[in-house]
């Protein structure tokens, strides 16, 4: 069983967990994860199966979208709704409509933040959230992220009660980005403190919420021998690489994890850090580019030393 299973992952469970499960209901130890999610979270959670746990790392580089809510009023250890209250400012003013939105197009681009205590961030050998539970604080080192777009899909809904203010929100971002910070940055500019009170990733490694299945549907799926169509291809998760599909003789070459001139592909400069080799329609390698020889490139990970036929493949003259 090879692939990759777009999990809907409920809240209450880590990713762990949602591994774990999955390795007895699918009856393989190779199951892995493509990004983790804090367990308050729900939604997508790429799943690697058999040889598509070799593409793990390429899918937790990839892009995210989630949707959630931001409260301003009072901040939490944790940055989000399950974590104690550390700070609180009443708001005894709602904030207008243009003074989030201009503050929110601040975020877009490049930015940086600093881990939340409650992450998993190592420092000194050791987890973030390991020192928070020992009651113990460590300098936390800056990290960049990148912000495609930031912005609010929701009215501001204001709460004369408690003197706090929310509203919902969508944000596509990359790797490594801690939305919780996000909403505590954008409170700390607004002028309140601030956290993050819902959150749901609806896409992560090019799978969306349309595509995934939860725990459950996956056990039925297994009994019922269809497994398969909860399955995606390890091709999807590599289909923003540059691609090229090899030639018989090519394939020869790969499939031994040979060296190759940039020149037999009619490159010239390197279309991006890896280059996913295909043949007979399967992905069988990526490619970088050498680090000594530039104008060679040189096996980076490969994928399958064995395909299975197709109905067409390429020959040396197309």
């Amino acid at each position: 069983m090879d692939g990759i299973l777009p999990l809907w992952k409920e809240r209450g469970m880590t990713s762990h967990d949602c591994v774990f499960k999955l390795r007895k209901i699918l009856q393989t130890k190779k199951v892995g994860h493509g990004g983790t999610l804090d367990p308050d979270v729900d939604g997508v959670l790429p799943i690697c199966i058999g040889k598509g746990t070799k593409v793990i790392e390429y899918l937790q580089d990839s892009g995210k979208i989630y949707e959630g809510e931001i409260t301003l009023g009072f901040s939490t250890t944790t940055e989000d709704r399950s974590g104690e209250v550390v700070e609180t400012r009443a708001v005894e003013q709602p904030l207008s409509i243009e003074e989030i939105d201009q503050m929110m197009a601040t975020f877009i681009g490049t930015i940086k933040q600093i881990p939340p205590m409650y992450s998993a961030v190592k420092v000194n050998g050791k987890r973030l959230y390991e020192y928070a539970r020992a009651g113990e604080t460590v300098e936390r080192p800056e990290r960049k992220a990148v912000i495609e777009s930031f912005k609010r899909t929701t009215e501001p809904v204001y709460d004369e009660a408690n003197k706090t203010q929310s509203w919902r929100f969508q944000v596509t971002c990359g790797k490594g980005t801690y939305v919780r910070t996000l909403a505590v940055d954008l409170g700390e500019k607004l002028g309140y403190p601030a956290h993050m009170s819902d959150l749901t990733r609806l896409a992560s490694g090019g799978f969306s919420v349309g595509q995934a299945a939860t725990l459950a549907q996956v056990s039925e799926l297994m009994e019922k021998g269809q497994i398969d169509q909860a399955l995606q291809p390890i091709e999807e998760a590599m289909k923003e690489f540059p691609r090229i599909d090899l030639t018989d003789a090519d394939w020869q070459k790969v499939k031994n994890g040979q060296v190759l001139p940039m020149k037999a592909f009619g490159i010239k400069q390197m279309p991006g850090e890896l280059i996913a080799f295909f043949y007979n329609d399967q992905l069988v390698s990526l490619y970088g580019q050498h680090p000594e020889k530039n104008w060679l490139l040189k096996p980076s990970k490969v994928i399958r030393n064995e395909v299975s036929p197709a109905s067409h493949s390429l020959s040396d003259n197309e």
